[in-house]
């Protein structure tokens, strides 16, 4: 087998590979040789047909087959060989190669980049220390009520966490689009569900009157159309309502599935849930700090083909999570490009992470994190059982103790500063 290869790229390579008729010849032979034992043709005995026969029938599809079969297995021999690491699969151009002839090919294909992972000692993080008082549980508690609140009319101008029943219509240069109409439409004036001039627009209106509000659209906004444009909305309200919000005693307990223990038993477990989200902000505040100096430390060219792969599932996540089913309406790629090829460069810088540090995969974390996540099922011994039957779903599991690992062997090597802030601050918690 003959191999040379040629760099096209930081990262692509050719190859071209030939493999001597000979070789071409014996694996053909031997091929239709084994079908021989195999085949049934009419007028010859199982096992016994003559190798010219079997030939005459199936020799251009055993060739193919084979070298197929060779393609691949030479390339991997050759990559071997050279000590490259391929990423992704090759593409395969131009098999040559007649009956009697040597067969030639060559592979196009990325390598892995090498480099030596730098910034891992002193990464930079600023620690938040937060903790859950008295009144952060509080604003949480009104927040529960507020979502059992009750309304009643009103005879005067809507006012901040007034619900106000509109009509609306809106114009952009004059002309209605797509998705800026509604008819009875309730709105909580400062609950968000609306852009910010719209219901600012809303403070002071009264039951029956109709109002011309100017909406600025921010400049990411998911309609390419209206991103960064201002659209004239007609506005006209059918109602004013006044929130009352609920009472916060043991029957509101009740409402949350607390039927011992009333209301105090609902704030212990509303703080204790509020302390587990906090443990997992402030991990994910520090992951991403290390995640962000880990790849401005180490500005690598990642293959192309990784990102594509990556763009391509991601587009799928976001459409399976807006309950997009036509594979042919996956949204732009475009907007996948760079968080992809992030994705990929940690991949990579954290896999030269584990390699340098020495960090093994702890069999007792997997178990202990796999409990945890079983528990709040009914049944977890059937989940657990359902969990380890699955290589995939393990395979996640793992991969999350693993990531836990190596933050906190970079937590280890890192300069950790601490900022004091409140629970609201941290959360983005609006009471």
């Amino acid at each position: 087998m003959q191999v040379s290869i040629e760099s096209t790229g930081t990262l692509e390579r050719r190859m071209s590979i030939q493999v001597p008729a000979q070789r071409v010849t014996e694996a053909i032979n031997t091929r239709l040789q084994n079908l021989t034992r195999k085949v049934r043709i009419n007028g010859f005995r199982p096992g016994k047909v003559p190798v010219t026969v079997v030939k005459q029938q199936y020799g251009a599809a055993v060739r193919m087959e084979v070298i197929e079969d060779l393609v691949q297995s030479t390339f991997s021999a050759a990559v071997t060989e050279q000590k490259l690491s391929p990423a992704g699969e090759p593409r395969i151009e131009e098999i040559t190669g007649d009956e009697g002839q040597d067969l030639s090919f060559r592979a196009v294909f990325e390598i892995y980049p090498e480099f030596k992972v730098q910034g891992v000692e002193g990464l930079a993080v600023n620690k938040p220390k937060v903790e859950v008082a008295e009144e952060d549980i509080d604003a949480m508690i009104n927040n529960l009520r507020r979502q059992q609140a009750t309304y009643s009319k009103v005879e005067r101008g809507a006012k901040d966490t007034d619900r106000v029943t509109i009509d609306f219509e809106g114009t952009l240069d004059g002309v209605a689009f797509e998705g800026g109409k509604g008819s009875n439409f309730p709105v909580v004036v400062g609950g968000g569900r609306m852009l910010p001039d719209f219901e600012a627009g809303l403070l002071g209106m009264t039951a029956g009157q109709t109002k011309q509000v100017a909406v600025a659209f921010p400049a990411d906004y998911a309609a390419a159309n209206l991103a960064g444009k201002t659209a004239n909305f007609s506005i006209t309200a059918h109602s004013v309502e006044e929130q009352q919000l609920a009472e916060a005693n043991d029957a509101f307990a009740e409402l949350f599935g607390i039927t011992d223990g009333g209301i105090a038993k609902l704030r212990e477990e509303v703080a204790e849930n509020m302390r587990r989200e906090l443990v997992e902000k402030v991990r994910s505040r520090v992951r991403q700090q290390l995640f962000d100096g880990l790849l401005a430390a180490n500005d690598i060219e990642v293959p192309s083909g990784l990102v594509k792969a990556q763009v391509l599932e991601m587009q799928q996540d976001a459409a399976q999570q807006m309950g997009v089913r036509d594979a042919g309406n996956l949204p732009p790629a475009d907007e996948f490009q760079e968080p992809a090829r992030k994705r990929v460069a940690l991949g990579l810088v954290l896999g030269e992470v584990i390699a340098v540090s020495g960090v093994k995969l702890d069999q007792n974390r997997v178990q202990a994190k796999l409990q945890e996540m079983v528990a709040s099922y009914p049944d977890p011994a059937r989940v657990l059982k359902i969990y380890r039957e699955n290589r995939d779903a393990m395979r996640r599991i793992e991969n999350l103790v693993l990531e836990d690992q190596v933050i906190e062997w970079l937590l280890e090597r890192a300069k950790i500063s601490e900022q004091s802030m409140s629970f609201k601050e941290l959360m983005n918690f609006d009471a």
